[in-house]
């Protein structure tokens, strides 16, 4: 049996050294995540395969969350993947919210440090990039966070999500985290903080998309290409 395990070894050396690598590089590098809903329209679709830096802020030992040294800070506008503090699950939301920052929401519109951002709403937006079921109750704007831009999703007529809560500053080390889908998004709002040890990395480009309200069709146009910030 061992000179058997020995043999396949020799004849399959180059296929184990592949495999091991893409583990590796999964492991230690990069991680891919699917995107499981629509709490990151219109920017990230459900469907979407996504890659995540592991490197943008931690070198991590190989298959473990042990961090090695730290290389960078995540920053306003991110998209991030990290995990949730409220159940574990691995998310994926725009980090809104810095350490030290005050930060507060009225009627669905951020103030961060005494500063509103402003709001442009957004004519002509492409279909594939709203909620099907309920993309006649959808609004998209521009929300401009001092030099940051990137649009967002209000549904006032079909959810019910948190649109407010008074001003709160950020304990250091955390983050606070908002879906760009705003009242389709289970984030900050509902578990508050997220500590920086449970930030795993930070996405700025996709593999590809399946279109699961098209029999799970390709998305050839979203094949590789970079996710905007």
């Amino acid at each position: 049996m061992t000179l058997h395990i020995r043999q396949l070894v020799r004849e399959n050396k180059g296929f184990l050294i592949l495999v091991f690598g893409m583990i590796f590089m999964r492991s230690a590098l990069a991680d891919w995540y699917v995107v499981p809903s629509s709490s990151m329209y219109p920017h990230l679709l459900e469907g979407d395969r996504v890659i995540a830096n592991r490197i943008a802020y931690d070198i991590r030992v190989p298959f473990t969350d042990i961090v090695i040294k730290q290389v960078g800070n995540p920053q306003r506008g991110d998209i991030v993947t990290f995990f949730s503090p409220e159940d574990g699950t691995r998310l994926v939301k725009r980090v809104i919210g810095l350490p030290g920052d005050t930060i507060e929401m009225r009627d669905r519109k951020l103030i961060i440090n005494g500063d509103e951002a402003h709001y442009q709403e957004v004519p002509d937006v492409p279909r594939d990039y709203l909620t099907p079921k309920y993309e006649l109750s959808q609004r998209v704007f521009t929300e401009t966070l001092g030099d940051l831009h990137h649009n967002i999703i209000v549904m006032p007529e079909v959810y019910q999500s948190i649109q407010s809560f008074a001003p709160t500053t950020i304990p250091e080390g955390q983050y606070v985290m908002l879906g760009d889908n705003r009242d389709n998004s289970r984030d900050s709002r509902y578990f508050h903080f997220v500590k920086r040890e449970l930030i795993t990395g930070r996405v700025s480009r996709l593999m590809f998309s399946l279109d699961y309200e098209n029999n799970y069709m390709p998305r050839f146009d979203r094949i590789g290409a970079r996710v905007a910030q």
